[in-house]
């Protein structure tokens, strides 16, 4: 049952290598590379929480248990090692399995595996020399603090050297680069991810009607993403009726879903550490009224256009300006806005009806790590980077100056893309957004 990481110890093996290359470019002198997990499982009182284990440390390694550290040596022969937990019978009858030391040497393909008590003495003899740290501050003030600690006491064991303590570089930017470029496995792992979200939006629309609760559309939902084989969520799922649908981090997911208003649901499941994010909006009782056809049609209308832009070379910046552009273009049909297209948006009027972006990066965390910038400039896309296309116009339902039959509205459609080297492909093509394919779903409790 227990047999290493997911989809094989070699995927991680060539991340980690890979991560050395970088390493060893951008610090020709003596470094070393930390790389922690929290190190203890989260509790409230005798209570655990669900432990999820840090991406990047996952994304190395494949290890999922707390009070895991890597630490990678570049020049030694002994380049990767992994402090981890120890086998405790005792702790695993409450708690659950653990690798231990001999799960991870068999398993997990690094070269030095030690009980995670034993991390302080070990790392501070091998900082002793060491010029450049990699390592994220801020993950964790306590182990933060025991990692300045050992610094100090690595220079201290050094003698008089007249060197000061190793510079500490931030590891996230880099790691976080190597993320951003999805291999062939991620992909796929992705694209299953993906496909499991769109089951459970497909789920979602088949069960709504007139007067279920948010929070039981929630379950229908979640089921799905469950049967379909997703291990948990991407991040807390948004079910918004009417009016909620405004909000725009709405998770409270208690209010009766009414006959005549709009379902919103933003909601991805996880696979492999892998999520999707897809946002559909579905009539509740099944058929969308003119006004609102009106005014979904004028969202998605622009959400195909920004993804037909996705290409090598188009830069993230091009595509939300682009829906801005349409968008304000819809408000002003819609009667939102009065004016000219272009004094609206420098004006930023649009901003009143929407306050977001366009899209971010998708990968092992839904707003995923990789830069948007470089050199001050919005970064051109690349084959092989992945992420969302969701524009969206939302109507307070208190705003006097929109026209009565919008107040309450709130639309927003999200599809997740791979760029290819010659366009994108959609991964949540699977999830109905055509009008008629919606209503077709919804409310068929089939």
């Amino acid at each position: 049952m227990f047999n290493g990481p997911f989809g094989g110890v070699e995927i991680y093996k060539k991340r980690r290598e890979k991560l050395v290359s970088k390493l060893t470019r951008q610090a020709s002198d003596s470094s070393i590379a930390i790389l922690a997990s929290k190190l203890e499982q989260e509790r409230n009182h005798d209570v655990h929480h669900y432990y999820r284990q840090d991406s990047s440390l996952y994304y190395l390694t494949g290890h999922p248990e707390p009070e895991t550290v890597l630490v990678i040596n570049p020049k030694s022969k002994t380049k990767f090692i992994l402090f981890v937990r120890e086998k405790d019978p005792l702790r695993e009858l409450w708690d659950g399995f653990r690798y231990g030391i001999d799960g991870a040497e068999k398993y997990f393909g690094v070269d030095k595996v030690y009980p995670v008590k034993e991390f302080k003495a070990v790392v501070t003899e091998l900082l002793k020399g060491v010029d450049t740290l990699f390592y994220h501050l801020n993950e964790d003030v306590h182990f933060d603090s025991k990692i300045l600690n050992m610094l100090e006491e690595a220079k201290n064991l050094s003698g008089r050297s007249g060197r000061g303590l190793a510079q500490i570089v931030d590891i996230n930017p880099i790691i976080g680069e190597m993320r951003l470029f999805k291999t062939k496995e991620e992909i796929e792992f992705l694209r299953k991810a993906c496909d499991i979200s769109a089951a459970g939006h497909v789920a979602a629309m088949k069960f709504l009607k007139p007067n279920v609760y948010e929070y039981q559309v929630q379950a229908e939902l979640e089921a799905e993403f469950k049967r379909q084989g997703s291990e948990r969520l991407g991040y807390n799922s948004i079910v918004a009726s009417g009016a909620n649908a405004t909000v725009l981090h709405y998770i409270t997911n208690r209010d009766q879903c009414k006959d005549g208003d709009m379902l919103l649901i933003d909601a991805g499941a996880e696979y492999n550490f892998l999520t999707g994010d897809i946002t559909r909006v579905t009539p509740v009782g099944g058929g969308f009224s003119k006004p609102q056809r009106r005014f979904y049609e004028a969202v998605l209308k622009v959400q195909k256009s920004c993804i037909k832009m996705v290409k090598p070379g188009v830069r993230l910046l091009d595509i939300h300006n682009h829906a801005i552009e349409g968008l304000t273009h819809e408000m002003l049909e819609l009667g939102l806005l009065k004016g000219n297209v272009k004094q609206l948006i420098l004006k930023r009027e649009f901003f009143k009806y929407y306050p977001h972006g366009t899209g971010h990066w998708l990968g092992m965390d839904v707003h995923d790590t990789g830069l948007y910038t470089i050199d001050g400039e919005s970064r051109k896309l690349e084959p092989g980077m992945c992420f969302t296309v969701e524009p969206g116009l939302y109507v307070p339902i208190k705003d006097k100056n929109a026209p009565k039959e919008y107040r309450g509205f709130g639309v927003r459609i999200e599809d997740n893309v791979h760029v290819t080297p010659k366009g994108c492909d959609v991964l949540t093509s699977n999830a109905p957004k055509e009008v008629e394919e919606v209503e077709l779903y919804a409310n068929t409790g089939q």
